[in-house]
């Protein structure tokens, strides 16, 4: 019976690591198909974040029956527990690299200015390495990772303001409504990374039983 409790348990942490990989792959096709403005990316998004809408709900129906059947204590249970936040953050990640492919698919009447798009590869890449950096963290229950993933999303938040400094700059020539879309795609960007710190607070609560305090959660 404890065997197939453990199963359960390395099963229910596999497939949150897979939803960790998928807002990824979800972010690093919303990436290309705004700096490439490549309408095969923009079609992978949906199909991605399909799949992990379903694996989001996999994840609330399996941890709801283990806690059900198999009644989980101490470190078990925190695992148990902590994985509906992680998916709903997991899953909220992709759905923000979605709306990056919304904003994208109006560009042909109100273009990213290039100068923004260097910034939003920059902004793509590290996001994408924040949820690997979330998967791996969820996957061994790594503390290390779970570190880094708040040092990543300092480089995200710097990058962040380097969109406030362009559009707020006097020589920003590219009208109001470029300004409006390259900062709400900044934002996408921004609560991306919030999203993945959140796992790596969970991350840290499952190992310690203590969960760091924050100024406030990401929505």
């Amino acid at each position: 019976m404890r065997t197939e409790f453990h199963a359960e348990i390395d099963h229910l942490t596999a497939e949150l690591g897979q939803m960790c990989e998928l807002a990824a792959t979800v972010m690093a096709y919303a990436t290309t198909a705004l700096v490439h403005d490549d309408d095969d990316a923009a079609h992978r998004v949906g199909v991605e974040l399909a799949r992990l809408t379903r694996l989001h709900h996999c994840v609330s129906e399996r941890a709801f029956a283990i806690l059900a059947l198999q009644a989980p204590v101490a470190h078990d249970l925190r695992v148990v527990m902590s994985a509906f936040p992680i998916s709903a953050d997991a899953n909220r990640m992709g759905g923000l690299a979605a709306n990056i492919t919304k904003v994208t698919r109006r560009r042909e009447s109100t273009p990213v200015p290039p100068v923004a798009l260097e910034v939003f590869a920059d902004m793509g890449r590290h996001a994408v390495l924040l949820a690997e950096r979330a998967q791996a963290a969820v996957l061994v229950n790594d503390l290390v990772a779970a570190q880094r993933i708040t040092e990543g999303d300092e480089v995200m938040n710097e990058l962040h303001r380097r969109l406030f400094t362009m559009v707020l700059d006097d020589r920003w020539e590219h009208g109001p409504i470029a300004a409006a879309n390259v900062m709400l795609l900044g934002r996408f960007y921004e609560r991306f990374a919030d999203h993945a710190v959140s796992i790596a607070r969970r991350v840290v609560f499952q190992a310690s039983g203590r969960l760091p305090n924050v100024s406030a959660s990401p929505t």
